[in-house]
């Protein structure tokens, strides 16, 4: 019995050290793409729940449960869950499919697109990509959360036009550089 708690308090300290590496790896790589820190904590919050989940049915094969055991425990606690939730998977898809924007989304935070859906025009600047959903703000200031798992499955285009904020400083920008021009030009002989 004691060997089985050590190779168990062994097994975990391995799990822990292994979530360890591959949170480095996540802020290494949020670090790299310039991905916001609340994108970075969502993420980290699935993974470190799939290594508790890991850790907890290793705790359980090295106490003698069976596979089958595990399985058929897992399965019941996944159809009340499922019940639980009104058999809506969508929240599942969700998830994953912040994970895949974590990893793939190629908007970041501040970028203008627009969401080719054929019932409503979702044109906006992305204020927010959160685990369940993307905000979107409107040119009207209203904003839209609009599902991971559809704006996954959606066509997305990026706008190359500037917010109206930055449009405003860069037109301001560039009138007082030509102003700045012709007082130069007049004060040359």
């Amino acid at each position: 019995m004691i060997t089985k708690v050590v190779i168990a308090i062994c097994s975990l300290a391995l799990l822990f050290y292994f979530n360890r590496i591959v949170t480095g790896v996540l802020i290494t790589f949020a670090d790299k793409n310039k991905v916001s820190a609340l994108r970075l904590g969502y993420v980290r919050k699935a993974v470190n729940i799939g290594f508790l989940l890991s850790g907890l049915i290793l705790i359980c094969f090295f106490f003698g449960l069976g596979f089958q055991q595990v399985f058929i425990f897992l399965s019941s606690f996944l159809a009340v869950l499922g019940i639980a939730l009104v058999a809506q998977w969508s929240i599942l898809s969700n998830i994953t499919a912040g994970v895949i924007i974590f990893f793939a989304f190629p908007y970041r935070i501040g970028d203008r697109i627009k969401v080719v859906d054929k019932d409503d025009d979702i044109t906006g600047q992305i204020v927010e990509i959160a685990l369940f959903h993307v905000l979107i703000r409107r040119d009207d200031g209203s904003t839209v959360t609009y599902p991971n798992s559809i704006i996954l499955q959606k066509a997305v285009i990026k706008s190359p036009q500037l917010s109206s904020k930055s449009a405003v400083a860069e037109v301001n920008e560039s009138s007082i550089n030509a102003e700045v021009d012709v007082i130069a030009k007049k004060e040359t002989p």
